[in-house]
């Protein structure tokens, strides 16, 4: 009899597919379920993910094309893996195949051949020990190296051994070793601790014992601790028992800039290996990286939001840091949110699953509330240091010199003068964020978005839309009147590093924003130097606020926060607050109290009275109180759908008629009880953005699995729409943003 099989393709349709496998692959049958498979797709070679045999197929015999060839003889992905991205597939109704693409590294999506490769570095022929006198590290490196014969010696055995990245990169560039890749298929190393656990206070030696008891079993855990309450020493000490019985860590963390420093600091506690998983690497280390975790060579796996579909056999603990963060929540094609994929995954594989932050977000606290998470406090800070006290500067009467009050600026004085450190927030990079004529009010805006331009000082003098990436050169003359006189408004962290440089022009000045740290390595330089017990003033965006630990900072400034209060992002305020107390969790870290300046024109703002005199657990009770008399999520649940179209009325006029057709569903009764609200069509907040004009509507629903059936059935519907043609639209489950 002919063999049919099922396979799922990365195309945009809700589909898998039939082939038929041909005479010369019959040998190789059965195939193993979730191996790859080379198959034809119209004119097109697609390399797919096989599901299974097909149990009848619609189409005939005669027309269903052969599979050309299997490219594994053993499954990439197992049961478990399949059926989590299947689960995400529907649940966020994106297609399976492109589902399951978004869990493959792109070496195996384009075909290429699964061999476990690893690393492995060794001396040059030419190397001569005496050029290193004068660097003491990496003649300690070069002394590891020259243990190992010309086979070489896996990296990550060297970096077990005391080795670091940076030592072997500086090595090589030396022409004293050579890094070169090799098929290896060792196995894991006995974890063995490299250092001793601290101790724990009262208050992290019950969370630890807690999480301890409910190791083998899923149970979602909120450890709502304070900045600086010492939550990742929770997190090593929960690690141990489930290392040591041979079972791996999944650590999911918000930022790529928070990948090293976390690397950092497991690695100097564990001696086992430990991988990162994250876009910044090149495809090879990715697939080698990924490669260690499915085959449970890995024991930790640290990973930006994609790690979470890792494939990783012997998962035993998944811990989530900073979960509150909206870097979780993929924002764009297959719009899954990392926090909740991998609850679902705890659940399914049986393992604890551990949500940190001093921030918590309202979903997970109004989880606790429904008993569906367990919360752990940390109310203490590490070392009894204290919490720093929070200021507000009324700028309606004060005097400003680069957008800094006087009173903020002698305070800074002050601080640099005891050789202390100071942090600025100011959300918004570049030079200005506004071009302006004084004469006529021209204004410089983006010709594809309703935005401003703004003002590029580095690397030259340029206009750029953060929106669309459109970037023009800096008009000579306004395109308006003629005059010259052009004047950059306002201030990004570039325009108020120049002032800062002319306040304090013997302070070293450390920017951080997505700018000044492009370049590989230049994060790590900043913290190094900020590491320094030496005066010095960073200067940066959100990137500042994740996690850091900057011990000798002890003073905070928040030069702009009322415009998260009054976005009309109902989860704006929540996001706002989140920002803050993140920041200024940065100061006081250390032996030294710590102090938080926060320049405002509505000091009386009744949420941020709240959130400065009673903290965030009382702020976050006030929204939620809001969120539920108005019956926003976490009290309901949402969708947000969108369109976008070169004209503004075909976006409106294809959601009318979308939204039409969800009443006219077979069970369009069950929308009484419970009811079904939908806000909207309307433009987007921005309604143009990179030539394109955005529409969307929100739909709500107190009942998720009502809300998901029928979303499910009339999605297919809209997505085989003949007025589809010429729209692109998509459905954002439990949307995070709505811009």
């Amino acid at each position: 009899m002919p063999v049919v099989i099922q396979v799922a393709l990365p195309v945009p349709l809700f589909d898998v597919f039939d082939y038929l496998v041909p005479d010369h692959l019959l040998a190789q049958w059965p195939f193993a379920v979730g191996c790859r498979v080379c198959v034809p797709f119209g004119k097109r070679e697609l390399v797919g993910i096989y599901l299974g045999q097909a149990t009848g197929s619609d189409i005939q015999l005669s027309k269903l094309k052969p599979v050309h060839s299997v490219l594994d003889d053993q499954a990439l992905l197992s049961d478990s893996s399949l059926k989590l991205l299947h689960w995400a597939a529907a649940y966020y109704h994106y297609p399976i195949g492109e589902v399951i693409s978004c869990a493959l590294p792109t070496l195996l999506r384009q075909g290429r051949p699964y061999n476990l490769l690893a690393q492995y570095w060794r001396l040059t022929a030419s190397a001569e020990r005496e050029i290193l006198k004068r660097a003491p590290k990496q003649l300690e490196t070069f002394d590891l190296l020259q243990l190992h014969d010309e086979h070489g010696a896996p990296e990550s055995a060297l970096l077990m051994m005391g080795a670091s990245k940076k030592q072997l990169q500086l090595l090589q560039e030396k022409g004293l070793a050579e890094c070169f890749l090799q098929k290896t298929e060792h196995q894991p190393h006995p974890v063995k601790l490299a250092e001793l656990p601290l101790i724990p206070n009262h208050e992290q030696q019950l969370a630890i014992d807690t999480i301890k008891q409910h190791l083998g079993s899923f149970k979602g855990i909120l450890l709502d601790g304070l900045t600086g309450s010492g939550k990742t020493e929770v997190y090593l000490q929960a690690m141990q028992p489930v290392l040591e019985a041979g079972q791996q860590v999944l650590v999911l963390v918000p930022e790529i800039g928070l990948t090293p420093q976390t690397l950092d600091r497991f690695r100097s506690r564990f001696q086992c290996e430990i991988v990162a998983m994250h876009s910044n690497l090149t495809d090879v280390a990715r697939l080698q990286a990924w490669q260690a975790a499915q085959t449970g060579r890995a024991q930790i796996v640290i990973g930006t939001r994609s790690a979470v579909f890792t494939p990783m056999p012997k998962l035993g603990l998944i811990i989530i840091d900073e979960e509150h963060d909206v870097s979780f929540k993929q924002q764009d094609t297959f719009r899954y949110h990392a926090r909740d994929v991998a609850l679902c995954r705890g659940h399914r594989e049986s393992c604890p699953v551990i949500l940190g932050s001093a921030t918590p977000c309202l979903e997970s606290l109004h989880l606790v509330e429904e008993g569906k998470l367990l919360s752990l406090k940390l109310t203490q800070r590490a070392g009894n240091a204290a919490l720093a006290k929070i200021q507000l500067i009324d700028l309606k009467n004060q005097p400003r010199e680069h957008g800094l009050a006087r009173d903020l600026i002698d305070a800074i004085k002050q601080r640099l003068k005891k050789q202390e450190q100071v942090l600025i927030f100011l959300n918004r990079r570049g030079y200005a964020p506004i071009l302006l004529c004084p004469q006529c009010a021209w204004q410089a805006d983006c010709p594809r978005c309703d935005a401003h331009l703004t003002v590029h000082r580095q690397p030259s003098e340029h206009l750029h839309c953060h929106h669309c990436n459109y970037q023009s050169r800096l008009p000579t003359a306004c395109p308006s009147c003629q005059s010259t006189t052009l004047t950059p408004t306002g201030m990004g962290t570039a325009r108020l590093e120049e002032g800062l440089k002319e306040l304090f022009p013997d302070t070293d000045i450390l920017r951080v924003d997505r700018d000044s740290t492009s370049r590989v390595g230049s994060w790590e330089r900043i913290y190094e130097r900020a590491h320094q017990e030496k005066g010095a003033i960073l200067l940066g965006t959100q990137m500042l606020a994740k996690g850091h630990h900057f011990p000798h900072v002890t003073l905070v400034a928040i030069l702009d926060v009322d415009g998260g209060f009054l976005n009309v992002d109902f989860r704006a305020p929540e996001r706002t607050a989140q920002l803050i107390m993140q920041v200024a969790g940065r100061a006081g870290r250390g032996q030294k109290a710590g102090l938080v300046l926060i320049q405002t024109f509505k000091p009386e703002n009744p949420l941020l009275q709240i959130l400065i005199q009673q903290g965030y657990a009382a702020f976050a009770k006030t929204c939620m109180a809001e969120r539920k008399a108005m019956l926003l999520p976490p009290y309901r649940y949402c969708a947000l759908i969108r369109a976008e179209t070169p004209q503004a009325e075909k976006s409106l006029q294809f959601l009318q008629h979308v939204l039409s057709l969800l009443y006219a569903q077979p069970d369009a009764k069950q929308l009484e009880n419970p009811p079904l609200e939908i806000w909207g069509p309307v433009p987007a907040p921005m309604e143009r953005r990179a030539g394109v004009f955005r529409a969307h509507a929100l739909i709500f629903c107190k009942d998720r699995r009502l809300l998901h059936h029928l979303l499910g059935n009339w999605w297919l519907q809209v997505c085989k729409l003949p007025e589809r043609r010429g729209v692109r639209c998509s459905i954002d489950i439990d949307a995070q943003e709505l811009s």
